[in-house]
């Protein structure tokens, strides 16, 4: 078959250079533009070395042209930025996978308490949440998604076959998670410069995150109006990885572990990219650089609580390379092509 004519608008953020890293090395995919208001006429390898020999595109400014130049577009751009372009797109029969948070939300008043006024409001109904393994057949019939944010895939994945089964009390649901540097993007600022992260460890934007009202819309979705989170993301000095910890009370103090494991492991049949860890606790190491999510699973029997354990690498299960995994569904190609790397042992 033909490749696939893949473009990269934002292609020298984080989540555009991961973009093209993955894309780098698909089989159905080429890439045929990158754009960049940073670089424009720079070409992509000279930005980033470690793709010298494997891409040298040049980097272009978007104007409108470009959208006759490939045939799916990755909108790697800040909130607001993708509302502006994505139905340019769409209204010429182009696919678009956003990883911004303009596509995320259903309701237009929850997206704009959280974020601004929204300005592409009629695609919202249309827009797919690009959650993998949980949309899988609304994806491939999709034209445009909200591909979902790192925090909110992390805890997604576990939670949503527990509430869906009623194994714990919606209401209960705490979230706590780690993050790398590299969540908060490639913009220079105060707070993620190395003397700022390097031995450190903290909590930030405590109960107020963005990413709260995304995961709560869906939860609420799958589990009904109870759902309901407490949210506490972390800042830790690592470049990429996110690790996160969940807490809720059971619905009954006779679910055991194996309950539980059993009811994961029958929602994530023969999903490639969902492991279930029976004997050991989930470890960024064993996930860094794939779209693996791993997930594990411990009861205090003593409080009655489920505590669950996740871990994601974010540049990749929570950005890219679930983006580029929606793709493979939209086309209906095989999920994992370009994305069967093995994670590092070290």
């Amino acid at each position: 078959m033909d490749k696939i004519k893949v473009g990269i608008i934002g292609a020298t953020g984080f989540a555009g250079a991961e973009l093209v890293r993955i894309l780098a090395g698909h089989k159905n995919a080429k890439i045929t533009v990158l754009t960049s208001r940073q670089y424009v006429g720079v070409n992509f390898d000279k930005i980033y070395p470690a793709m010298q020999g494997i891409i040298s595109l040049k980097c272009e400014e978007y104007n409108q042209r470009t959208v006759e130049k490939a045939d799916i577009f990755f909108l790697a751009l800040p909130h607001q930025i993708s509302m502006e372009i994505a139905p340019q797109f769409v209204a010429q029969g182009k696919k678009v996978i956003d990883l911004s948070a303009d596509f995320r939300f259903t309701e237009v008043d929850t997206y704009e308490k959280y974020y601004q006024s929204h300005k592409a409001k009629h695609l919202l109904k249309e827009a797919v949440y690009g959650l993998s393994e949980v949309y899988t057949y609304k994806i491939k019939k999709a034209r445009l998604i909200g591909n979902p944010g790192c925090y909110p895939t992390s805890a997604l994945l576990p939670l949503i076959p527990i509430l869906k089964t009623k194994l714990i009390r919606p209401e209960t649901i705490i979230i706590d998670s780690k993050s790398g540097v590299s969540g908060a993007g490639r913009s220079l600022s105060l707070t993620n410069q190395y003397c700022s992260v390097a031995e450190s460890f903290k909590a930030y934007k405590v109960a107020s995150h963005r990413h709260s009202p995304e995961i709560e819309e869906i939860l609420q979705q799958e589990a009904g109006p109870s759902a309901s989170i407490t949210f506490v993301p972390h800042l830790i000095p690592m470049s990429r990885g996110m690790e996160t910890t969940i807490y809720a009370d059971l619905t009954d103090s006779r679910i055991e572990e194996r309950h539980i494991l059993s009811n994961l492991l029958s929602y994530y049949k023969d999903r490639y990219f969902i492991r279930i860890c029976k004997d050991r606790v989930p470890d960024t190491l064993a996930v860094r650089g794939t779209n693996f999510c791993d997930i594990g699973v411990k009861i205090d029997k003593k409080n009655n609580r489920l505590i669950l354990l996740s871990v994601i690498d974010n540049l990749v299960k929570g950005a890219a390379g679930q983006a580029v995994q929606n793709m493979n569904l939209m086309l209906g190609l095989d999920e994992r092509i370009g994305l069967d790397n093995v994670g590092y042992a070290v």
